[in-house]
């Protein structure tokens, strides 16, 4: 199968795609529908390459993200298990600094529970207990996610490949022990211009988010990879992903973690 362009389609010249889709704010079509052969390994070897281009452009790598989590974005999307996903310097947005609608395509906000690595964590065989015991820390985070693809219509394939959806994100300021909290009960009230329009729990994230960080360990794994001390990893998104358009203000209220809150222009 061709590209648009009608050069063969491989990982390289997909991850280049992508990149380029990024750059320009462009939204394309499926890329399985454009490259029926392309498998999840494959995906994630374009997840890869993107990263190389990243960090040869001067980005640092921070840490991994999950997506599709959530029990019920899982139905909604049809796939049956997360995926991972690269964070880099520049995904990353200050805590109180607006974001720029204008320099994504068409993002959306979700709260989450993140994780801040006090050690290496390396599968495979990595458990909910084992992942837990190597987290310095827990903070409140909202992720401001951004497809490639058109309409946010996509495979488990696609999105793998688009590095999940990666766009940018905010970072809570109350970093609290693990093992000081019951994640699984840790709630999120979730506002837009200052009304409620979700909640939600730690256990919308796989269960428990620290099964979120389990899978993340041993799927790495399966690539020879690890999660490395220091680390941020996002945990998937605990509701629904809300559009932003300028003048919009969202805000995550956490239990224990505080407050998240992302103002778009």
């Amino acid at each position: 199968m061709t590209s648009r362009e009608g050069t063969p389609w491989t990982a390289e010249r997909l991850a280049e795609d992508l990149l380029d889709a990024e750059a320009t704010r462009t939204a394309r079509t499926s890329v399985q529908a454009d490259w029926p052969e392309l498998d999840l390994d494959t995906a994630y070897e374009v997840q890869d390459l993107a990263l190389q281009r990243r960090l040869a452009r001067g980005e640092r790598l921070v840490g991994v993200k999950l997506g599709v989590t959530s029990r019920a974005k899982q139905q909604q999307v049809g796939v049956d298990s997360p995926n991972v996903a690269w964070l880099t310097s520049t995904m990353r947005l200050p805590a109180g600094e607006p974001m720029v609608v204008a320099e994504q395509i068409h993002p959306r906000a979700e709260p989450e529970i993140a994780f801040v690595l006090g050690r290496r964590l390396e599968g495979p065989g990595v458990g909910p207990e084992e992942a837990l015991a190597a987290v310095d820390s827990v903070l409140g985070a909202v992720e401001l996610i951004d497809s490639r693809l058109a309409g946010y219509s996509f495979t488990a394939v696609d999105a793998t490949a688009d590095n999940a959806s990666s766009g940018r994100f905010v970072l809570g300021s109350v970093p609290v022990p693990p093992g000081s909290l019951d994640l699984m009960l840790e709630a999120v009230v979730l506002e837009r211009d200052g009304e409620v329009v979700d909640t939600a729990t730690g256990a919308a994230v796989y269960g428990h988010p620290a099964e979120a960080l389990a899978f993340a360990a041993n799927q790495l794994a399966e690539r020879g990879l690890a999660l490395e001390a220091g680390w941020v990893v996002l945990t998937g998104g605990m509701t629904d992903a809300l559009p932003l358009a300028p003048g919009t203000s969202v805000s995550a209220q956490f239990t224990h973690l505080g407050v998240v809150t992302v103002r778009a222009v």
